[in-house]
């Protein structure tokens, strides 16, 4: 069977690693942050949190770098709420906003609400003049439940858009055959995935995964930020996002790392254009 690489025009054996940036929109030290890791550092790909209060700013200086749609039905906050953008009540928790917990979510979100917000996240980062290139869930939440997968898997389908999904072998703990289910639609997504056990802070399990790093697509994920006061009185993994941005803008040594594990840089736009391609 050919691989994904091939398929992209790469060596059977290659080693890509798509170097995501999440969090576009959350802030204006993520806007500053990611920007920066995309235009002159390693970022080879951003995904934007159309509902956040930033992202508006954050379309502003799109110049048409490689950003797809993070699809936000969570804000995790104590103090910084944001919330949908469409009339959906069952997305609400109450607090100004959508839920914090992805339990919150599953427990109460209508489904067919969902699937509209959803859209219309996509479709406002289109209006906005963003290139979409692909999909992804903030925490998650879309892709860990069978029914939420539903709506992730269609509007992906819709919009002629790869996705973010888990590494092989996570279906038995999911508990559905996620990657069957997008194979059968002709769906694309990266071989593999490099989980974060804290979910923001990349420097430990990159430099890990560069050592056993396999051939094929893997996607990692960053949350680059520069530091601000607003930053800081945000969220409590503001260091995280800081050290984030410097690995992946100002240290050489990760950068010498890569070169040294032979890892090639893509972004998911040259997944898109194949997806689209194929159909």
């Amino acid at each position: 069977m050919t691989t994904l690489a091939e398929r992209l025009g790469y060596e059977p054996g290659a080693r890509l690693l798509i170097l995501n940036c999440d969090d576009l929109g959350s802030s204006h030290a993520a806007n500053v942050g990611v920007y920066e890791a995309l235009r002159s550092g390693l970022g080879t790909s951003a995904t934007l949190m159309v509902p956040c209060p930033w992202a508006r700013e954050a379309a502003s200086r799109y110049r048409g770098e490689d950003v797809g749609v993070h699809l936000t039905l969570n804000a995790e906050l104590d103090l910084y709420r944001w919330g949908p953008i469409t009339d959906s009540p069952s997305l609400l928790d109450g607090d100004g906003g959508f839920p914090r917990t992805l339990l919150d979510v599953w427990d109460h979100a209508d489904v067919e609400e969902v699937h509209r917000e959803c859209r219309a996240q996509v479709e406002r980062a289109i209006y906005w003049g963003f290139d979409v290139s692909h999909l992804d869930s903030h925490m998650g939440t879309l892709q860990l439940r069978a029914e939420f997968f539903d709506v992730y898997l269609q509007i992906a389908d819709d919009f002629g858009l790869p996705l973010r999904l888990s590494g092989p072998g996570t279906d038995r703990l999911i508990g559905f055959p996620f990657r069957e289910l997008a194979d059968a639609r002709g769906v694309l997504y990266p071989d593999d995935f490099i989980f974060l056990p804290n979910g923001v802070g990349s420097r430990q399990a990159l430099s890990a995964a560069l050592t056993t790093l396999a051939p094929g697509v893997t996607e990692a994920y960053i949350h680059p930020a520069v530091d601000t006061a607003e930053l800081r009185a945000m969220t409590p993994d503001w260091a995280e996002r800081i050290d984030d941005h410097a690995l992946a803008t100002a240290d050489e040594g990760f950068r010498a790392a890569l070169d040294e594990a032979g890892v090639t840089l893509i972004g998911y736009r040259e997944i898109r254009d194949l997806m689209r391609g194929s159909r």
